[in-house]
């Protein structure tokens, strides 16, 4: 098996196993967004959800979404144009999960690199924070607070391709918003999700 194709395959290997999954590079939708408070600390102004018997249960008159490309503007989807979303080969590990949270893949499963995949889910504010705060601690995620929520963000290069990777996650009444990215990081991505679920 050549270098692309190991490649290839971790990456695919790592979608399927894991939770909070995806990659993307680029410059990051991100930088599209107000300014980051220079502090670097998660500290969301307010409360979460309490946890709900079901996760996919609304909070506060909010439920889940339940589709990939209805959370997306019509300028993000242009620019995703031409991308696989949740391609066959992703098969049981996308859409709406038996938790209820969503997993959107943007992904060729050929390519090398370039994808970008979101986990929306149900994350109550306590273990939030903590992740959150770890991230800022321990791996130099930078947060803030836009749109009366928590983001960290964090970008890096590929170790074996000369292209930019990130994630960026974001907090907000009991919601948890995980992109992960290679390659590929459409302007407003994160911040069309957000208004998507919670207005504007």
């Amino acid at each position: 098996m050549d270098t692309r194709l190991r490649a290839t395959a971790a990456w695919a290997a790592l979608v399927l196993a894991g939770v909070l999954v995806g990659c993307g590079g680029t410059a990051p939708a991100e930088n599209t967004d107000p300014a980051p408070d220079p502090a670097g600390t998660a500290s969301p102004e307010e409360p979460g959800a309490e946890p709900t018997a079901d996760p996919s249960d609304p909070v506060d008159g909010i439920a889940l979404p339940t589709d990939c490309r209805a959370i997306l503007s019509e300028d993000v989807l242009a620019q995703l144009e031409g991308v696989p979303l949740n391609h066959e080969a992703f098969s049981g590990q996308t859409g709406v999960l038996d938790d209820g949270s969503l997993r959107c893949i943007w992904a060729n499963p050929a390519a090398d690199t370039t994808s970008l995949a979101t986990v929306i889910s149900r994350v109550v504010r306590g273990p939030a924070l903590d992740l959150l705060n770890d991230l800022a601690d321990d791996e130099g995620f930078l947060c803030y607070s836009p749109d009366e929520g928590t983001r960290c963000e964090k970008t890096w290069e590929n170790e074996e391709y000369p292209v930019t990777d990130g994630r960026t996650l974001y907090w907000r009444g009991g919601i948890l918003i995980d992109t992960q990215y290679s390659n590929l990081a459409p302007s407003g991505y994160t911040a069309s999700i957000v208004e998507s679920i919670f207005g504007g």
